[in-house]
């Protein structure tokens, strides 16, 4: 039986890389869809421009690397990561109109299923110009989405694009609000940081593995019937040494609704929707 194929856009960065090495020791054959090469060739890349719809499809359709067995999914990774890194107009551009090809192509190749990357930035308050409180704790799916910045925008725009395309097509797709990406690298950076919390304040501490970012795709591929969902994916506990309420009192003084207790180093985001819809887990942590 041939191995079931997948794809990956962004395949050759941040958390691609290890989206990418995942699903390979996971038996998957795996194709990079990318603008550029990886630091280490993992597996056959395409390079190919997402805002071009004719490439999207051509690099998506099997037969691009000589293959008549179809994809059984795509995680699309690739975008702009963040905001202020080039001009606003065209971190909406790019994050937006290669979101829409990506299930614009899926749509008309019969590909099922897509996980995208979405971001805790869509609840505004990580690149907000003046800092401001989240309205409760911790921050589920239904806390407002409050961006002034084009970052954030492109991410609901996405995650509405999202739904447009369940509603035409029946297409399964999974938005994930991702905490700060940690790869293996930064957890030594990070943990050294911890008498400065202040650092971490805008993304509330928050932070998720590469790897276990890796996991949450592949389950949202695996399983069927998901509809389509935004859900937030973060780690379990924040990324400081101090407990939550600790936090929560010293940088956040303004927040007085709980919507559950926050024992310990408890996250301030809250991802048991993660859980119940993908039965995900976090398995790599900050370890001090």
């Amino acid at each position: 039986m041939p191995k079931k194929r997948i794809i990956v856009t962004g395949g050759s960065g941040k958390a691609g890389h290890w989206i990418v090495k995942h699903l390979l020791e996971e038996g998957y054959d795996v194709v990079n869809v990318d603008t550029r090469a990886p630091a280490a060739a993992l597996c056959h890349t395409i390079n190919a421009d997402l805002t071009d719809l004719g490439q999207v499809v051509n690099a998506f359709s099997p037969y691009n690397t000589g293959s008549r067995n179809p994809y059984v999914g795509v995680i699309h990774m690739a975008a702009i990561p963040r905001a202020h890194e080039f001009p606003n107009e065209e971190v909406f551009r790019v994050n937006t109109l290669s979101t829409y090809n990506v299930l614009e192509a899926c749509s008309l190749l019969g590909i099922q299923k897509v996980v995208i990357a979405s971001s805790e930035s869509s609840y505004g308050i990580c690149f907000a110009t003046d800092f401001f409180e989240p309205q409760y704790l911790p921050v589920d799916e239904a806390h407002p989405q409050l961006p002034e910045d084009s970052y954030g925008l492109s991410k609901i725009v996405n995650e509405a694009c999202a739904d447009t395309f369940h509603r035409r097509t029946g297409m399964q797709i999974i938005s994930l609000r991702l905490g700060n990406v940690l790869c293996p690298e930064d957890h030594a950076p990070t943990i050294a940081r911890f008498d400065h919390p202040e650092d971490r304040q805008r993304i509330l501490w928050s932070y998720i593995d590469s790897r276990d970012i890796a996991i949450a795709c592949q389950l949202a591929i695996e399983k069927d019937g998901l509809g389509c969902e935004a859900i937030n994916l973060a780690a379990d506990d924040v990324s400081s040494n101090l407990d939550a309420m600790q936090l929560a009192k010293r940088f956040l003084p303004g927040v007085t609704e709980f919507k559950k207790e926050l024992p310990g180093r408890t996250s301030l985001m809250d991802s048991s929707r993660a859980k119940e819809l993908l039965g995900w887990q976090q398995k790599y942590y900050l370890e001090f």
